[in-house]
């Protein structure tokens, strides 16, 4: 059994996805990428990951879709949303649903490694001080 941190990527655009995986391999995360919210919550069923990184606007399931069934079935998964249509109000509604953090595209790959981890750090704490 691995003791990498799982992290799954969701996102439409294939290079956006690719890049992203290949980005946090590099820095030592255990990363599966889909192309739609319908895989990735199939694939879910099967094991949970530690952070779930996903695209709000996408053909079927969009991303706060993916943000409330990953809640109901592992709600201390940590799940990062990223989006080229950022609003207000998407933001607003993807806060209540408890999204960790909530990225415009381009999203920088640098910011998007500091919320992993700052994400991992507040959960190790969080299972610590339980």
């Amino acid at each position: 059994m691995s003791n990498k941190h799982k992290v799954m990527i969701i996102d439409d655009e294939k290079i956006v996805g690719d890049m992203a995986k290949l980005s946090l391999e590099q820095e030592g995360y255990e990363v599966e990428a889909f192309l739609n919210g319908e895989t990735a919550l199939a694939r879910l069923q099967g094991s949970p990951f530690d952070v779930v990184v996903t695209d709000f606007k996408m053909k079927g399931i969009d991303g706060l879709e993916v943000l409330r069934t990953v809640k109901k079935l592992y709600p201390k998964t940590v799940v990062i949303m990223i989006t080229a249509f950022a609003n207000l109000d998407v933001a607003i509604e993807a806060l209540r649903d408890d999204v960790h953090d909530f990225f415009p595209k381009p999203v920088k790959i640098k910011e998007l490694k500091a919320s992993i981890q700052r994400a991992l750090e507040k959960r190790k704490d969080e299972n610590v001080n339980a």
